[in-house]
């Protein structure tokens, strides 16, 4: 294959810029097939960038057909067809290959040569969508190496069509996933008005609102206008909180809205940049180094290519005269101008300027670097090449078609080599297993690079990682120590509509807002927030309970009135000490049970009183400590039998003394109720009573104890649950009734003569009982915890005191100090008075 045939088709007028690159095998005899190539050339500048790429196409049909295991025998060929970047081109050219080169001539092969095998381009989403639609009918096997939308993976609509470049879907969910993994959480949106913009607007929504992400702009470079409308776009990206922005867009579209960010100063952003300008060397000049320095992008996976790079070297206007485009190369590399006819007297005056003179020296410029597009089209210019290595290597009988059979030369078909397309997975040179999936893309790989500012001052892309969504594990690699931000700082930068909320803190919506605009509030109580931007707060277990911070729970602390308390230790001790004096008052009243004022009030009811006051003191020490459940069953029962008891013992005295005055009366009936029988038969009907109640309650809803975690936030009560609380009132009322009985019978006989009486005594040691247990009702509610019990204990110590101190304690001041008056004639002369 002569390098002449490369540039013999209308290029005479063209200046090489953006690359539009299809490739199509052309059957060129028996032994020879030619790949058709289309550039897509932009009049205006020449890129290097671009004119490399076309050189890669170059390159890997001559490295094949040098090849001996490759392809043997068979020798690819290639013309190249300019899209100019417009679909009307694009339309153009595809119809003018399928109708065989000479003119357009619809469902016509109309060239004499060897048929049409498959075609590679076109590197933009439109166009190729504009040309698989054609290809598709004829099933063709087109290859693009820089297509990525994502309609393109349709088979129903693009059967034919396959890419080197991953498609859009997968590097949209990369850059959600990029936002994810740096935190950020309130980001803009910048892309161009065309399909590749505006799909990857739309997926990258879907993916950042999945991840929790909100975007507080989305705003679009206008490709119809002139400035790309970047002064308004720069001022909304100014004026915004978001410090992340992504931009999806080509390098030559962003260019702009980079300009008018500088005119405006506009810095301190962080540009996440899509794989269409995130390694541009467009954009690496020093003059935007203030605005993009520490941005960080998808690049297209790349790889070292020694033998291209050599092979561009080696590149010289001398070598290569078919090669039209070589001397813009050369004069844009070395910044001088050729010398021509219509120039020569400018350059001659001019010192400024220099001229080419070929003796420049590409070796000293060209260092061996990494190539990301150039890749993709040598590595579809070797899938196109394993296909019909498949093809020509099927051995009959075995082949995929019908009945066994293979393909042969003579009957070519472009589906032939679509099936043998599909099949393809070989390893490139560069250590890249190549293969197409079901939809007709490549394994998803991405590089991720940072834009740092280099030793000469200009931008460069370092590789930081990498997104390959074949990893078997995490499929985002990046180094975060190596990275470098607009501050150069390593530490990541913040981009958040709201602050963090702590832990201990959950976040609360505001309405009207974006999810990620909220306000922090502190987590309910009983709730922990143990990480930031905690949703909801969780709630602890029943025995937990959260810590001041409110970001863990802790044990929660037992309360009851414990003897370890200072009021429990305080009760305990009273308890016991009051104990005594009913037992020494005893020990007075056997003492002195001769003496008329120990008779005089019913000898052995007083003592049988002293027992249940007795008792009446130790019943509170059931009340204190860890109520264990037979303590629950039973010291209210306790209480409420030997307070019965108690009360109907001062009833049944003060029913005594009023008998006994009435039954002095002459004629009165009443004498023969003056024994002791009717005291006993007072105190056994009443206490019987209050032990029938008591009976029901244990029978029916007997006390236990219970753990609490509800009275008091924080703390766990351990108290005795009363059961029925409908039994414990009845049995608190009923003693209540008969020390009101007791009161009224003791306040209608206290004018009795003090001879015979002590009512006057019960009625203060009643109505200081009944004060005790009515103030105690309110309390008792009002109360919590130990509290509740403390004060169940006081009211028994003061109402027991109360019956002591009235009746008991003026009797044992005479006994003990006033042996003058505990005489008959003293207590029959007082009695005398009286009457």
């Amino acid at each position: 294959m002569k390098r002449r045939a490369l540039f013999g088709w209308k290029y005479h007028e063209l200046s090489l810029g953006q690359v539009e690159l299809e490739v199509a095998l052309i059957h060129a005899g028996r032994d020879s097939y030619k790949a058709v190539c289309y550039l897509g050339l932009e009049r205006q500048r020449f890129g290097t960038g671009y004119y490399q790429i076309m050189q890669a196409l170059i390159f890997a049909v001559e490295e094949i057909n040098a090849d001996p295991e490759l392809l043997p025998n068979i020798t690819l060929g290639f013309q190249i067809f300019d899209t100019c970047t417009t679909l009307k081109e694009a339309a153009k050219g595809t119809l003018w290959i399928l109708s065989g080169g000479q003119v357009i001539t619809p469902n016509y092969h109309c060239h004499k040569g060897a048929p049409l095998a498959g075609i590679i381009g076109d590197s933009g989403s439109t166009r190729s969508i504009l040309m698989a639609q054609f290809l598709g009918l004829y099933r063709y096997p087109q290859i693009s190496y820089f297509a990525t939308n994502p309609v393109l993976s349709n088979r129903n609509q693009f059967p034919t069509f396959f890419r080197t470049i991953p498609s859009d879907e997968f590097q949209m969910r990369g850059l959600a996933e990029l936002v994810s993994h740096f935190g950020w959480t309130w980001i803009g949106l910048l892309a161009t008005d065309d399909d590749y913009g505006q799909f990857g607007i739309q997926m990258m929504r879907e993916k950042l609102t999945d991840s929790g992400v909100c975007v507080a702009f989305i705003e679009t470079i206008l490709l119809g206008q002139s400035n790309r409308n970047a002064p308004h776009v720069v001022r909304i990206i100014r004026e915004s909180t978001a410090k992340v922005v992504v931009v999806i867009a080509s390098d030559s579209d962003f260019v702009l809205v980079v300009n008018e960010a500088l005119r405006q100063n506009v810095t301190g952003n962080i540009w996440i940049g899509s794989e269409g300008w995130a390694n541009s060397a467009l954009l690496s000049h020093e003059l935007f180094q203030v605005v993009l320095k520490g941005s960080i992008g998808f690049a297209i996976h790349g790889g070292r290519m020694p033998e291209f790079t050599r092979y561009l070297k080696n590149l010289h206007p001398s070598k290569d005269l078919s090669d039209i485009f070589i001397r813009e190369f050369w004069a844009i590399t070395f910044s001088c101008k050729w010398l021509s006819y219509d120039n020569k007297v400018d350059l001659i005056s001019n010192d400024s300027i220099q001229v080419c003179t070929g003796t420049e020296n590409l070796q000293s410029l060209m260092t061996e670097e990494v190539h990301r597009a150039s890749l993709n089209v040598y590595n579809a210019v070797y899938a196109m090449a394993w296909a019909l290595q498949g093809l020509f290597h099927c051995t009959s009988g075995y082949g995929p078609f019908h009945d066994g059979t293979c393909v042969d030369i003579s009957s070519l078909h472009p589906w032939h080599v679509l099936y043998y397309t599909k099949k393809v997975n070989f390893k490139a040179k560069g250590g890249l297993q190549v293969f197409f999936d079901a939809r007709g893309n490549p394994p998803a790989i991405y590089d991720i690079v940072n834009w740092r500012v280099s030793a000469k001052g200009a931008l460069e892309q370092i590789v930081i990682g990498s997104y390959d969504l074949s990893a078997a594990e995490n499929s985002m690699q990046i180094e975060r120590d190596v990275i470098r931000w607009a501050n150069n700082n390593t530490q990541v930068p913040q981009s958040m509509c709201s602050p963090s909320c702590a832990s201990g803190f959950r976040k609360v919506l505001i309405t009207g807002n974006p999810l990620c605009c909220y306000e922090c509030a502190r987590c309910p109580q009983g709730q922990i927030s143990n990480q930031t931007d905690a949703v909801e707060c969780l709630p602890c277990s029943w025995d937990t309970w959260p810590n001041l911070q409110q970001d863990r729970c802790l044990p929660r602390p037992t309360e009851f009135l414990s003897y370890e308390e200072p009021l429990g230790y305080i009760l305990a001790a009273i308890a016991s000490t009051s104990s005594i004096i009913p037992l020494f008052i005893s020990v007075v009243f056997i003492s002195y049970n001769k003496t008329p004022i120990v008779r005089a009030n019913n000898y052995s009811l007083s003592c049988l009183l002293l027992l249940s006051l007795f008792l009446c003191f130790l019943c509170s020490l059931w009340f204190i400590g860890y109520p264990q459940p037979e303590n629950c069953l039973l010291r209210q029962v306790a209480f409420g039998m030997v307070f019965a008891l108690c009360i109907s013992c001062v009833l049944a005295k003060t029913i005594t003394v009023v008998i006994a005055f009435n039954a002095t009366k002459p004629g009165s009936r009443l004498r023969k109720w003056t024994g002791v029988k009717v005291s006993y038969c007072v105190i056994v009907l009443c206490s019987f009573l209050q032990i029938i109640l008591c009976a029901f309650w244990l029978i029916f809803s007997p006390p236990f104890s219970e753990l609490d975690t509800d009275t008091k936030p924080g703390v766990i009560i351990v108290n005795c649950n009363e059961g029925s609380l409908t039994a414990f009132w009845c049995m608190l009322g009923y003693l209540g009734l008969l020390a009101t009985i007791s009161f009224i019978v003791a306040f209608l006989a206290r004018r009795l003569p003090d001879s015979f009486n002590e009512a006057k005594f019960i009625t203060f040691s009643m109505l200081a009982f009944l004060s005790v247990w009515v103030s105690f009702i309110p309390a008792y509610l009002s109360a919590k915890g130990m509290y509740t019990v403390a004060m169940e204990v006081f009211a028994i110590l003061s109402s027991t005191w109360a019956v002591v101190i009235c009746i008991f304690v003026p009797k044992c001041f005479i006994v003990l100090f006033r042996p003058r008056m505990n005489s008959r004639e003293h207590l029959m002369s007082k009695g005398s008075v009286q009457k």
